[in-house]
Order: structure tokens, then sequence, then C-alpha cells
């Protein structure tokens, strides 16, 4: 644990002087909080907002400016979307200025967030760095490869990680060059080819494994990852012949108190319906407030340990079976289960649990 993460664990602990409403059960925040303590809330408000409605709060927006003297706005936005439409899949458009705004450091030690390594990874190579758990906003994934917030280039120096999301993201006006200054890129087959074959050497494609559909199944308190029929990041990894690091985040399912909807019940289906017709998911789950402790849309202040496991070997093979890639599916499983129970004790997991794949 670094000197920076201790003093902000012991400022956590030592300025939560709250108080609770009689009857309503709400604990509201006390008013006089250190000023690095608002600024760590400003900054995970303004990306949570950002992750939530950002997307659709900046379309009304733009489609509200067509019907004012400023139309013109919104045509050169749209305009633009279609003339960028593939830099998304081809390496993005990250500077890294941007990277290391301060804000993301206040973001950091909101939780805080630490990475660890286990291995040095060889920047002649690329790979592909696989993250579990989703969350509900894979928050530990965005602090720690779309920015350098936790020293991601000082840790591994000469490998530059590319996080993929969900391809709508950059049909969003003004948004979607927002997230590409981080480096982020859509999630397509054809961005990961690029990255993997025509963007030299030194590149991390990363993954949230158990995407937006995994976040439907996040509790706080259990380790429970969508792997078993998610393969193709394994077939991407033997048609380049690239390593694939496991990656495990202990913590990111803590931050917000979720609920689970069993597959087949009717909310569930409703979930699923509207995930199939938007392409995003809709987890029940709530979080604080700006003003309170107990309700809102900002994550609890919970420590998230993000473990970045040893590069697997993956032989090359432009053609791989079914059977195949099975078996570096199975490889890969093996050895994810055993970074989670290496390491899960250290931070605050019972020797007993044991990682839960569906």
């Amino acid at each position: 644990m670094t000197e920076e993460v201790q003093q902000t664990l012991s400022s956590h602990e030592g300025t939560r002087r709250s108080h609770k409403v009689p009857g309503l059960g709400v604990e509201i925040a006390p008013f006089r909080i250190p000023f690095h303590r608002r600024l760590e809330t400003f900054a995970i408000l303004q990306w949570t907002l950002t992750f939530l409605i950002g997307g659709f709060g900046l379309t009304f927006f733009s489609l509200y400016l067509l019907f004012t003297s400023y139309y013109w706005v919104s045509f050169l936005a749209y305009t633009w979307i279609i003339i960028d439409r593939w830099t998304p899949s081809q390496g993005g458009r990250r500077f890294s200025w941007s990277r290391r705004w301060k804000i993301w450091e206040h973001m950091r030690n909101f939780f805080p967030v630490e990475l660890h390594k286990t291995a040095d990874l060889d920047p002649n190579q690329n790979y592909i760095i696989a993250y579990h758990p989703h969350g509900i906003m894979v928050m530990g994934a965005f602090i720690h490869f779309g920015t350098e917030a936790t020293g991601f280039s000082k840790l591994f120096p000469g490998i530059k990680p590319s996080l993929l999301i969900l391809r709508g993201w950059f049909f969003f006006p003004f948004l979607r060059d927002y997230v590409m200054l981080a480096g982020i890129c859509d999630s397509s087959k054809d961005s990961i080819d690029y990255l993997l074959s025509k963007n030299g050497v030194g590149n991390a494609v990363c993954l949230a494994i158990g995407g937006a559909r995994e976040a439907l199944d996040t509790e706080p308190g259990k380790h429970r990852i969508l792997l078993n029929r998610r393969k193709g990041f394994i077939k991407k990894a033997m048609e380049h012949g690239v390593s694939v690091i496991p990656v495990y985040s202990f913590g990111e399912s803590d931050v917000y108190d979720s609920t689970r909807n069993v597959p087949g019940s009717k909310m569930r289906k409703l979930q699923e319906f509207l995930m199939k017709f938007t392409g995003f998911s809709l987890p029940i789950f709530h979080g604080r407030g700006i003003f309170n402790y107990t309700m809102g849309i900002i994550p609890y202040r919970r420590h998230i340990n993000t473990v970045v496991g040893k590069p697997i070997p993956v032989v090359k093979n432009p053609n791989p079976t079914r059977t195949e890639v099975e078996d570096v599916h199975t490889i890969y499983v093996d050895a994810l289960k055993a970074l989670f129970d290496e390491h899960k004790t250290k931070y605050g997991i019972s020797e007993d649990i044991s990682l839960e794949i569906i």
C-alpha cells in the first residue's frame, strides 16, 4: 500500500462524523470535511454522470439545439461522427496529457483504488488484459487503463493500454471524443484486430470480459463472474498469438448496493430485453449521495485492489477449432482461479470463499 493511499484511508476514517435523521434512517454527511474530500466527490460525480446519462443527455441536448439558433453546433457534431466513424476501431485518439489530469487522481483517492502487478510485461509484445469483475460501472478498469492515476505506465513501462467499451458509446455526440481522450476504443472485432496487428507492439487490449450482462449479476460481497461462455477473447488471442493476462479487481463489486434478479424472473427478462434493444444493461443499484451516505448514484468509498496476473502464453493459430479454443479457455480459467485464491486473503476475503463462475 502506497503512502498516499494510506493517508487517504486515514482521512476517510478520521472525517466521517455523520448523523442520522430521526425516523428516516438517512445518514447525513458532515458539513465540515477536508476540501480534498469535496474534490474527490466531485471527481467521482462527474464520471458517474458521464457513465449513466452522458450519452443520452448529450444526444437530447444536441437535438434540442437543432431548434435553436445554435443548430449548426449539432450539425457539425453529427457530421463529425460520420467523418470520424472509423477512428474508435482504429486505435482511437489518445492524448497522454488528458490521462494525467488531476481529476483522475481525486477519483482514485475517493475509493481509493490500487493497482498491483505480479510480473513484468515485455514492451515488444502485445497483450489482451482480461478484467474481472465488471461490477456496475467498471470503475477500477477505467481508473487503471483509461488514466495514469494508479501509475500504469510506471508499473509496466512501454505498454500502452486501450480500454475497450461498447461501440454504442461512439455514436453519442461530444461524449465519444471525450472518452477517446483516454485511449478508449470500441470493443468490436475489427478494433481488437487493429490494435493487435496494425498498431505496432506494446499494446494491451483491455476487456471487461463479463460485459454489460455481468452487471445484472453483480452483488456486493459476492465474487461472481460471467466467463463460461465468454471465449471470444481467447479466440482473438490465438488468432494473433498474444498472451492473455488475467486481472481480478477485489472490491469492484462492493462499491454499490445492487439487487440481482434471478434469471427467468420477470424483472430479469425485462432487463435482458432492454439490454438487447439498447445494448446497455440496466441493473438495479444505489450508492450514496452528495450530502448523505444512504442513498444516491455516487459509489461508496470502498477500497478497490486490482491484481494483474502473469501473462499466459498463447500459440498463434489463425483458424482455431472450437476444441482448441476451449482448451486454452480452460487454462485461462484455472489461472484466474489461482490468482483469486492466492490474493483473496490479502484483501479481506475468507479462505473458504471461492470464485463463482457462471
